[in-house]
């Protein structure tokens, strides 16, 4: 593969580097991708000690934001839901506590609220549906110059994730990048396209050997944003039954249930295999996902049909919504 996408990553070698971003550094005052790179933090967050994350996603947790607004900070939500504690470091070494000011489910965003001023300036929010396959982009983790990567699109397509997560067209970029989490995709304007969330194994297609990165389209927060940022959350909360499914050959098996969820507690086990929702077949995660969220919001009954060793079993289980599951960090 590495013989066919030579060509591409050298025009976005070629492209990139003509940009503002790649002024001297002699000259950092007045250059435009000193101030983009600016926007580019480190996230870190020590997680509840009680929290339900803990088991898969760790009790220390380090990523990456960027600042979008007056001391907002855009993250990618894995790294900080059930924080105790968050701490936002600048690209000078400037360390910022800050809390958890909203969380989108349906996203995968996590928006920060600094306590305390930073002097870097917000990246502007693009147009993520512009982006094309085989565009060039510049992906850019914390640590300035030395953590960007040069990057193109190969795929624009449906994302689903065993963790009842559904986006309708992820940005796939290749060369895959090691600091991915909370990483910014930034366009030759210098604008904000995407939030780094998977390193994946088929990133040009679905059962291809291409390695490569999962961004979360930016598109998805501005709508959002306001009512992210003032309440805590956007929009109506999703039914969630607290299941991870894994998709293959067409048939879907449960791989993990999360501890006292919903779907544990109707009596679905691991290794069972789900047929239906109410009564109609599913043979993938993006259909099970929408006959799951077209019965209503959080609280509604889903009724499944499910393969259970050998008997075919009808279990309802009662969704909640999916903030309700995780750990509050105390308040004094």
């Amino acid at each position: 593969m590495s013989h066919l996408l030579r060509a591409p990553l050298c025009l976005a070698l070629a492209v990139l580097v003509a940009l503002p971003w790649s002024a001297s550094a002699q000259d950092k005052a007045a250059d435009p991708g000193a101030d983009t790179l600016a926007a580019v933090m480190r996230v870190k967050a020590r997680i509840l000690p009680n929290a339900r994350s803990l088991e898969t996603l760790g009790a220390q947790r380090e990523g990456n934001g960027v600042l979008i607004g007056d001391n907002l900070v855009l993250t990618i939500g894995y790294l900080v839901i059930e924080a105790e504690a968050i701490e936002v470091v600048t690209a000078e070494g400037k360390s910022v506590p800050a809390t958890l000011a909203g969380y989108d489910h349906a996203s995968g965003f996590g928006l920060l609220r600094l306590i305390g001023s930073v002097e870097a300036r917000p990246m502007p929010l693009g147009d993520s549906a512009a982006l094309a396959e085989r565009d060039p982009v510049m992906i850019a983790a914390h640590g300035g110059r030395e953590a960007i990567s040069l990057a193109y699109v190969v795929s624009r397509r449906p994302f689903s994730g065993s963790w009842e997560y559904l986006l309708d067209s992820a940005i796939y970029t290749y060369p895959p990048v090691m600091n991915w989490s909370g990483a910014a995709l930034i366009g030759p304007k210098g604008d904000l396209l995407g939030l780094g969330s998977l390193i994946v194994a088929d990133a040009m297609s679905p059962g291809t050997q291409s390695p490569g990165n999962m961004f979360v389209p930016v598109d998805l927060v501005k709508p959002i944003l306001d009512e992210l940022a003032s309440k805590g959350r956007a929009g109506m909360p999703r039914p969630w039954l607290g299941m991870s499914t894994e998709e293959l050959r067409g048939r879907l098996f449960v791989g993990r249930l999360s501890p006292e969820g919903p779907a544990a507690k109707a009596g679905l086990q691991r290794g069972d295999i789900v047929i239906g929702v109410g009564g109609e077949e599913v043979s993938s995660l993006a259909e099970f996902y929408r006959r799951i969220w077209a019965r209503g919001q959080a609280g509604v009954e889903v009724p499944l049909r499910v393969l259970q060793g050998s008997e075919m079993r009808d279990i309802t289980v009662r969704s909640i919504d999916r903030l309700e599951y995780f750990r509050a960090r105390p308040t004094y």
